[in-house]
């Protein structure tokens, strides 16, 4: 197995602030920025930090704080329910409250075609879009994985639509990068990765993809690297099974893997991709930015043989060796970040056969999320639109 050679340590160092960024930004950073942590000896991790909106209050005055409340927080912390479509919630046959049974809606022609199965989830407000779509969050008890979790889920505006009510849409798992716990970054709006799919759509260069958020790893204090590691929560299992099981129990999706894909910065790109790699039968696409190529979790000492199973590299060779199914990988790098010769020499090594893998420069595009969605927004997201399946409109 050929390792490549892993970033160096590297202090904490935050990288400017983004640009369009509306409001001063908190003193000890902010979602998008990524300063590196140095994790053991080997290549260092990232992760975006969140501000605090009681700390807001005091940079923008209470003028400032109230209009950005308004429209950030209106409806905050509400009940939402996704689509015409929701199937019952737990032990009730009422999923709406105040109103009758909702009836499932009956896919037409399309055999892909799945209908939200039920259980319900419990979804609570937690961001409005400019558009009126709503960012909204669960607490998931992953039933084949053990593991209880966050999820912060979106739909585009075309979900809700008559003439896409019995069509499925696609599914974008969007993995944060750094540990990933207790939130996923993903969900900030002031990101873009919501309105960066919305204006994709109505670009023409997008499908309507609905966002999966979940948390990557159980706490702060380790990097399980998406997998099942030995006598440790079954983080694997959660991402490849847990959380595609809680979205096609809420939403229309797609029975195959031509509608599910992964997108991830740093870490989470890591994840996505070797869980493209390991469960190709389940997963089409994945657009990885600034991520890394091997695992090296500190929690596998003692497991080399599990470790080595969870190895894109491996796991690359052993679809070539299969020839197949396809999938295909989109890394990004930003021009001012490292990781590009990672990434070419696994290209020119593992890019052959059934694994499809291009590489996207980000031009003077550092290892932030502002950066990574650019990256998507200029090309990105259109490639991934391009080998995965869209919802088709009823005919009027």
């Amino acid at each position: 197995m050929h390792q490549y050679p892993q970033r160096p340590r590297s202090d904490d160092q935050p990288y400017g602030p983004d640009p369009s960024a509306s409001f001063p930004p908190p003193p000890w950073g902010e979602p998008g920025r990524e300063p590196e942590r140095a994790r053991g000896s080997r290549r260092s991790r990232r992760a975006l930090w969140v501000g605090v909106p009681l700390v807001l209050v005091v940079l923008l005055g209470a003028g400032g704080f109230a209009a950005w409340k308004n429209e950030w927080f209106s409806g905050n912390g509400e009940s939402v329910s996704f689509g015409k479509d929701a199937p019952a919630a737990v032990g009730s046959g009422d999923p709406k409250p105040g109103g009758s049974p909702i009836a499932p809606v009956q896919p037409t022609g399309d055999p892909d075609v799945s209908l939200p199965a039920g259980p319900r989830s419990d979804f609570k407000q937690t961001a409005k879009l400019d558009d009126g779509t709503i960012i909204a969050k669960t607490r998931l008890a992953g039933a084949k994985s053990g593991f209880d979790g966050d999820v912060w889920v979106w739909t585009p505006k075309e979900y809700g639509e008559k003439e896409y009510e019995k069509s499925a849409f696609p599914v974008l798992i969007a993995l944060p990068g750094g540990n990933g716990f207790p939130a996923n970054y993903w969900a900030d709006r002031s990101l873009g990765l919501q309105k960066a799919v919305s204006e994709g759509v109505r670009a023409g260069t997008s499908l309507p993809f609905i966002l999966v958020m979940p948390v990557l790893n159980p706490d702060n204090k380790y990097y399980y690297d998406g997998a099942d590691i030995p006598g440790r929560p079954k983080m694997g299992t959660w991402l490849a099974e847990d959380v595609p099981d809680f979205a096609r129990a809420n939403f229309r999706t797609y029975k195959s893997r031509d509608g599910w894909a992964f997108m991830g910065s740093s870490s989470g790109a890591f994840v996505g991709m070797k869980q493209v790699l390991e469960h190709p039968d389940r997963f089409k696409a994945v657009i990885a930015s600034g991520g890394e190529i091997v695992p090296d979790s500190p929690l596998w000492k003692g497991h080399q043989a599990e470790m080595d199973a969870n190895n894109p590299e491996r796991l690359a060779q052993k679809l070539i060796d299969a020839n197949g199914p396809e999938v295909y990988i989109n890394f990004q790098v930003g021009t001012k970040e490292t990781g590009k010769d990672r990434m070419l020499r696994f290209q020119q090594e593992y890019g052959k056969g059934p694994v499809k893998i291009t590489i996207r420069d980000i031009q003077n595009g550092e290892h932030n999320g502002w950066h990574y969605v650019r990256g998507m927004k200029e090309g990105s997201l259109e490639w991934i639109s391009k080998v995965m399946k869209g919802p088709k409109p009823e005919a009027g």
